[in-house]
């Protein structure tokens, strides 16, 4: 294999690069790449994978653009919502580099798929924003012996590391078992700042070539916490648990983003809920506890407290004109605030007939209302 006139025009400044030369270059056209998922993470690492010349890259994911992802999401434009995002991403990087090859999946990894789609690869990089899914990408890495680069991202911190490269730790030495739902963030309701996924994308495109050529030293064994807000990081290291690292099969994970199981009793779903509006038998209490700007954007016929001001316990019932003895559905984006909500006016405001909405206004949206706007 040789570098053509255009790639050795493309990759001078890698030519060039001491340590790196011709034989990284070489190591990159011939590899193979791929990438779990084309949102915050993936859209800047599979640019500069692309960039750098890696000959292969494949994309897994099956969602479609929305207009919420433009913020980070730095592949898409706006004449992009709706399309598939494995096949958008695919089609823009082949544009950027026509000497790699970019193959959409447009398809969610699962237990039945996970082996031959990461088998056909020598690297994966996750890109996930779920707790399943990291642990199936773990696991299917273990059992295919790939080498896997995680990155993760909260509010305006991220993580990336490296696992199972050359018999080091893996995903689950560092993170056993899933945390506890009630203490996770809810993945569709949860903030990034929109340039931090284009720092921590970056750094995991960093370790992918880095695994790839040989050159550095990768980040197995450490995990790097960076902070934007402080502009700082910290790295983490830690070691390899055999107890932990082994996996004898794939295995779903069953989380649920922000939720506990024990919850269920404490929700109702969009049918029960348009039921009991209907029946109009006793007065029903509705309570929005989203931000302004989301009502903004679409709303049941509520009233609205912030979820803020019912943590700081700063509600006035009487001014409300809400009554703790009436019943009362308390509702937000997907579920997750509107418990928390729900736990508060229980316990403080001695809430007596209260129910969340299972799944938020969107899935009010999807199952009662096809108005409601999808965020």
């Amino acid at each position: 294999m040789n570098l053509s006139q255009s790639e050795l025009l493309r990759y001078q400044r890698h030519l060039t690069l001491p340590g790196f030369g011709e034989a990284a270059q070489l190591r990159l056209k011939a590899a193979r790449v791929l990438i779990i998922g084309a949102g915050g993470l993936g859209c800047p690492a599979l640019q500069y994978l692309a960039a750098a010349g890696v000959g292969t890259l494949g994309i897994v994911d099956d969602d479609r653009v929305s207009r919420s992802n433009l913020q980070r999401q730095i592949l898409y434009t706006d004449a992009d919502v709706g399309l598939m995002k494995a096949e958008v991403a695919a089609e823009r990087l082949m544009a950027m580099n026509p000497d790699i090859t970019a193959v959409p999946h447009a398809t969610r990894l699962s237990v039945d798929n996970a082996l031959e789609l990461i088998g056909d690869y020598d690297v994966v990089l996750d890109g996930s924003d779920n707790f399943p899914t990291r642990y199936l990408v773990n696991d299917a890495c273990v059992l295919a012996g790939k080498p896997l680069v995680y990155g993760a991202l909260y509010t305006f911190q991220g993580q990336a590391s490296v696992f199972n490269y050359q018999g080091g730790p893996t995903y689950r030495c560092l993170f056993p078992v899933p945390p506890n739902p009630k203490d996770a963030p809810n993945c569709s309701e949860i903030g990034v700042l929109g340039v931090l996924p284009g720092m921590i994308g970056t750094i995991q495109a960093t370790e992918v070539i880095k695994v790839l050529t040989g050159i550095g030293t990768p980040l197995s064994g450490r995990l790097l916490i960076f902070d934007a807000l402080e502009m700082s990081q910290t790295v983490v290291q830690f070691k390899r648990v055999p107890e932990a690292a082994n996996v004898a099969e794939l295995t779903e994970v069953e989380f649920v983003c922000g939720i506990a199981p024990e919850t269920a009793s404490e929700e109702i779903t969009a049918e029960a809920f348009c039921a009991k509006i209907a029946a109009d038998s006793t007065p029903l209490q509705i309570i929005d506890v989203r931000e302004s700007w989301e009502r903004a954007l679409c709303k049941i016929d509520s009233l609205h407290i912030p979820l803020k001001a019912i943590l700081e316990q700063q509600v006035d019932l009487n001014a409300m004109g809400l009554k703790s003895d009436l019943p009362t559905v308390v509702y937000c984006k997907a579920g997750a605030r509107s418990m928390k909500a729900l736990k508060v006016l229980k316990s403080h405001y001695e809430f007596s007939d209260i129910l969340s909405l299972q799944g938020g206004i969107l899935e009010w949206g999807e199952h009662i209302d096809p108005s409601i706007l999808a965020y």
